[in-house]
């Protein structure tokens, strides 16, 4: 299983960079990390409502929500998303918000 440090802490991350025990590992350091990688400069609270939406789903769920659902309630265009996590909400938006991989439309 591949890892990677950042700030001093050990993340476990699957071939695509997701971590693999998810929102157990997740922390700021994660995201500080993912905020690098996707070149974000600034984390905003917008940011911040679209990982704790995605969070939150996922936990009510077992599943990432598609993108149609997660504008809807983040109140965010579907451009808007695409506009703070240029990779997309998939790869993106799950990543940091330590969600696995989304398989399906997200």
């Amino acid at each position: 299983m591949p890892t990677l440090e950042h700030k001093g802490k050990v993340f476990n991350v699957d071939e695509d960079g997701f971590l693999t025990r998810g929102m157990e590992e997740w922390s700021e350091e994660w995201v500080e990390y993912v905020k690098g990688v996707e070149g974000i400069d600034n984390l905003t609270d917008e940011h911040r409502k679209v990982i704790d939406t995605l969070q939150e789903y996922y936990k009510k769920n077992g599943i990432a929500p598609m993108v149609r659902i997660l504008s809807k309630a983040t109140g965010f265009p579907l451009k808007r998303i695409y506009e703070l996590f240029p990779s997309g909400p998939g790869k993106g938006a799950c990543k940091m918000a330590g969600l696995p991989k989304p398989t399906g439309c997200v």
